[in-house]
């Protein structure tokens, strides 16, 4: 896969997060699902979530990139820019998540981007694209997460 890009947070967020010890850059590689699936993230604000992710790997048996697949893409994106819209004070929890997915994919790359359908206070709804590398529509998918209270950071949230 090459180089992996870092990954773009605008330098007042990282100043915010790094007061309070947070890496932003590192905590959002995509985590552990993400990291053996090969997503990365590219560019990351709560307006706009750009990430990339190998069909190779990802596939189901007809050797088209597995539905699923493109699930992970999206809410990854979309919980990216969830976090980053409710802040340090808020974590985003995933609620609602909806794939529709329009062609078949066979190799290369998929680009996915995500953008605020809709930022409150309490949850945040953003759209994901998916595209092949000539640009064509793969996956039109919209997460909606529940912006929680992070309390003292160290429990975990729970649906």
């Amino acid at each position: 896969m090459g180089e992996q890009p870092s990954t773009k947070f605008p330098q007042e967020i990282i100043d915010e997060y790094a007061v309070l010890g947070v890496d932003l850059p590192a905590l959002f590689s995509a985590g552990h699902l993400g990291t053996r699936m090969g997503v990365q993230i590219v560019e990351a604000s709560a307006e706009r979530v750009v990430g990339i992710m190998p069909v190779e790997g990802n596939t189901q048996p007809y050797g088209l990139l597995h539905g699923g697949a493109s699930a992970v893409l999206a809410e990854t994106l979309g919980s990216v820019g969830a976090m980053l819209h409710g802040g340090v004070s808020k974590i985003a929890v995933g609620v609602d998540l909806n794939c529709t997915h329009h062609r078949g994919v066979r190799g290369g790359l998929v680009t996915g981007v995500a953008t605020p359908v809709h930022r409150g206070r309490s949850t945040a709804t953003y759209e994901v694209v998916i595209t092949d590398e000539r640009d064509k529509r793969v996956c039109s998918a919209r997460l909606t997460c529940l912006l929680r209270d992070a309390g003292t950071g160290t429990e975990t949230a729970s649906r």
